[in-house]
């Protein structure tokens, strides 16, 4: 495989990675859920894969919708297609993505009146629980308390994986990231009185270890169905048929 090549495939990958599963917040590359990338002269095709074959329709087309997005992010791919393999709707999914009709003119009357509020939904579960990691791990490194923490702003939180993840997450939903800022806020994005804290806390971390329990729920799943997935989900088939020349 060629330098070029290489780096063909590298940034389909890196695409991929930005989109994530909605309800298990997590790149569908690490999750094992795309199962193999081919790349030609002049199109690539993307096969993705489920845990199950009755995981929800909407998010599964929410994914392969995503990835389809993604792709066309890259230059110089070609015709890009993406499909889903071994779903109960894969036809309809795969039909739709194909003549770019969207949600609704994939699923039709099945269709919920929009993706756009499920994505919400799952975007706030995920900053909610973004917030929460990075307040238990202040309260775990620090002198703080509980009482302190609806005075932390983004500064007082340490650089690393946490802190990217919690910005990452404020973005999508319409939040700053100054660093005045605070972390503590409520589902509008207002800051929280110091009284409201704890019960804040606690739903957040209900949120956070439904998510952690549900990805490593479906991760079990998804090597039972297929045998080739790795622990680290990245077990992608990748044909790399471009010309060298």
């Amino acid at each position: 495989m060629t330098a070029v090549a290489t780096s063909v495939v590298d940034e389909i990958v890196a695409a991929l990675a930005t989109v994530t599963d909605p309800e298990l917040d997590e790149p569908i590359t690490t999750l094992g859920f795309v199962r193999s990338i081919r790349v030609d002269d002049t199109k690539v095709v993307v096969h993705l894969r489920l845990p199950t074959s009755f995981c929800s329709p909407n998010f599964a087309y929410l994914m392969a919708s995503d990835a389809v997005d993604a792709l066309r992010r890259v230059g110089g791919l070609g015709r890009i297609v993406v499909q889903l393999d071994d779903h109960h709707d894969s036809d309809k999914i795969n039909a739709g993505l194909a003549a770019d009709a969207g949600y609704v003119g994939t699923f039709g009357v099945e269709a919920e009146t929009s993706l756009d509020e499920l994505r919400r939904i799952f975007r706030h579960k995920a900053h909610t629980a973004a917030m929460e990691r990075c307040a238990e791990a202040l309260l775990k490194s620090s002198g703080m308390t509980v009482d302190d923490l609806h005075e932390v702003t983004l500064a007082d939180v340490p650089e690393g994986p946490h802190k990217e993840a919690l910005q990452r997450r404020r973005v999508a939903i319409g939040l700053g990231v100054h660093p005045d800022e605070p972390v503590l806020v409520d589902e509008d994005g207002a800051p929280l009185a110091a009284e409201a804290v704890p019960l804040r806390l606690r739903f957040a971390k209900a949120v956070r270890i439904s998510i952690e329990g549900n990805s490593h729920f479906c991760r079990g799943l998804l090597a039972t169905r297929y045998a080739d997935v790795e622990p680290d989900g990245m077990s992608i088939r990748v044909t790399n048929a471009r010309s060298t020349s």
